[in-house]
């Protein structure tokens, strides 16, 4: 049976990719973004992961260190508020995301978390997908001469993601 899920409970998927960071070469999400997509407060959220520890080892959360709080501030429009706040935000990996619906076991967290599951997947596939055109592309380029170094030479830029285009803000001097 396909139950058809609440309108207020649908999130986009841009929302939750855009929330999915790389710290620490993991992708994780942040626990204001977990909170905001989960329907809660980011104090709640941390209130259940601390009566609920034992669930999140390691390799589902980690806090973040100071340096890397800036940066995620500095890069992230989103997380602008977190730039004076005191606390250090934790960062859940796909792991941790899921076992915080089960800790929250709200019906906009059980679907919410369904989202973030497909965001993490698409994102993995997409890089899997990255790295066989990368793998194949290696093996055409050894198997044919110097002829087509160029054509490989533009594939692999194309293959790089472009850099985000900074609008400058201010005023410009005549």
């Amino acid at each position: 049976m396909n139950k058809q899920v609440p309108s207020r409970l649908v999130i986009p998927l841009e929302r939750v990719d855009r929330a999915i960071l790389l710290i620490r070469n993991q992708k994780v999400m942040l626990d204001t973004d977990l909170a905001n997509l989960y329907g809660t407060t980011t104090k709640r959220l941390n209130e259940q992961v601390k009566r609920n520890r034992s669930r999140f080892p390691e390799d589902f959360m980690f806090k973040l260190t100071r340096a890397e709080k800036e940066q995620v501030v500095a890069n992230c429009d989103h997380l602008s508020r977190l730039k004076f706040s005191p606390v250090l935000p934790h960062a859940f990996t796909e792991y941790g995301a899921v076992m915080l619906a089960s800790v929250l076991n709200t019906s906009i967290a059980v679907h919410a978390s369904i989202q973030v599951v497909r965001a993490f997947v698409r994102l993995r596939r997409l890089l899997s997908t990255n790295a066989d055109l990368s793998r194949k592309l290696a093996e055409l380029e050894n198997k044919y001469d110097a002829q087509f170094k160029v054509v490989f030479d533009a594939i692999r830029k194309l293959m790089i993601p472009p850099e985000p285009k900074r609008q400058l803000i201010g005023f410009r001097k005549r």
